[in-house]
């Protein structure tokens, strides 16, 4: 069985974009506890300016929700990034990999560099970084699939080549990974701007459907969304229409259909729009339900990150005192 690994950023609420685009999927692979490691990294959360104390709560959130979005301690292993040292052990023998040029290409870098600057911000060495660390959380668990969002894509193929280039300097220690992406709704928009993701840590939540918003917060959202001018026809169109495009992919990811074929069935938008806050309410209510129960037993959630952590280091820590050797390294 092919060990998958994936991670999720606790720097705001989640959102259904991160449930469609990636969660959703970790639950659907088959699942062994060593061969499907699901983590909270949360040493990524710190590559701009943050509150300590809303890193940890969001951190607990999102691994209590991805419980309750059906990640199971017993077939998994879910733990949060920071609770194994292998992680921060293995990324600066990537940092000694990897090359300035190929990190300051990376696109989040270059838009969030941008913003910071704009905004007269600094921008921390971290944010530049920060995809190395991204390549240690995979490769230190000999991962062969990513399942990630369209936006990660990029990240899993710095993966790949400082991979590839440590095993060719050194001697074959790494798996090379590849991302596996969901048919539908790989990249889920925001929906008051249909041309952007749907990002947990955007200022304005209005376009943003979170995962633990209440039924009616939904309804207005998704009934508030952006369309698209024109003669009001449903048409999938992403690039034309991607307001439009957009609720056809959500409605296609939470029932199973195909945006294209979906579109038939609607002569206007607001047609569309109730049975997209329909479906979309009617996929969140379980996870919610779940999510309250496990959020009345922190306890529960703690037991779990723990033995997980302890199986991750189990794991990882071969590989990377494999790769401290084969780099040059005395043994201690």
């Amino acid at each position: 069985m092919t060990r998958i690994f994936s991670g999720i950023k606790p720097t705001g609420h989640m959102t259904l974009g991160n449930y469609l685009g990636a969660v959703r999927q970790w639950v659907a692979a088959e699942q062994e506890p060593d061969d499907a490691l699901f983590c909270v990294v949360d040493l990524h959360a710190l590559t701009v300016e943050h509150e300590p104390a809303r890193v940890r709560r969001l951190s607990r959130q999102a691994a209590t929700l991805l419980m309750a979005a059906g990640l199971e301690p017993q077939r998994c292993t879910l733990f949060v990034q920071s609770h194994v040292d292998e992680h921060t052990r293995l990324a600066y023998l990537l940092e000694c990999t990897a090359t300035d040029g190929e990190l300051r290409r990376m696109i989040q870098y270059k838009e969030k560099a941008a913003k910071a600057q704009a905004s007269g911000e600094g921008v921390r060495l971290s944010l530049l970084t920060y995809p190395v660390l991204m390549a240690a959380d995979i490769l230190a668990y000999g991962a062969g699939e990513v399942p990630v969002g369209e936006d990660q894509r990029q990240h899993v193929e710095l993966t790949r080549d400082l991979a590839v280039r440590f095993n060719q300097r050194y001697g074959h220690t790494f798996t090379i990974p590849k991302a596996t992406l969901p048919s539908v709704a790989a990249r889920v928009m925001d929906l008051q701007d249909p041309t952007s993701k749907m990002g947990k840590s955007h200022a304005n939540g209005s376009g943003i459907v979170y995962l633990l918003d209440e039924p009616g917060v939904v309804r207005k959202k998704v009934m508030r969304a952006v369309t698209d001018s024109g003669d009001g026809a449903v048409v999938y169109d992403r690039e034309a229409r991607p307001g439009v495009a957009n609720l056809l992919d959500i409605l296609a990811a939470c029932t199973g259909g195909d945006p294209a074929a979906l579109a038939d069935g609607y002569d206007g938008y607001g047609a569309l729009k109730r049975d997209v806050a329909d479906a979309v309410v009617e996929l969140l209510r379980p996870l919610q339900e779940r999510h309250a129960e496990l959020a009345a037993d922190p306890a529960q959630v703690d037991k779990a990150l723990r033995e997980g952590a302890g199986r991750a280091r189990e794991l990882a820590r071969p590989v990377v005192d494999r790769a401290y050797e084969a780099i040059g390294l005395l043994a201690p």
